[in-house]
């Protein structure tokens, strides 16, 4: 994974975490619970806690990062914010798509494999 990569995914991310914490606190604020805002601000703090993680590592390795931590940090990214978000967004509409459920934790699961990769390349 490329250098070049790895900081734009990040960027990306970021930028769209921005995007969506400011439209969860602006355009939703009034539509959704207490309860589905919380949990479309976990989504939105997780996504942009990663995209942090993958900017400081596209920033600070010198030598090529193991492609399985990146795929694991943006792919976790995906299937743990955007199945949030999708959830939340669905249950809003009074129509919840449980399909995204099982989806939340497979990503979360990403995400603690691609930290645990992390170490270890570090070990």
């Amino acid at each position: 994974m490329t250098q070049h990569t790895i900081i734009a995914t990040a960027a990306l991310f970021g930028m769209l975490s921005v995007i969506f914490g400011a439209f969860g606190a602006h355009a939703l604020k009034k539509k959704l619970t207490t309860e589905q805002l919380h949990s479309f601000e976990i989504g939105v703090k997780y996504q942009m806690y990663h995209a942090l993680a993958l900017l400081a590592i596209g920033l600070g390795f010198n030598t090529m990062l193991p492609a399985s931590i990146y795929w694991c940090f943006t792919i976790g990214i995906v299937l743990f914010s955007f199945s949030i978000y999708g959830l939340v967004l669905s249950d809003a509409r009074g129509k919840k798509i449980k399909l995204f459920g099982p989806i939340t934790p497979l990503g979360g699961l990403l995400l603690v494999i691609g930290w645990f990769l992390l170490l270890l390349k570090m070990l």
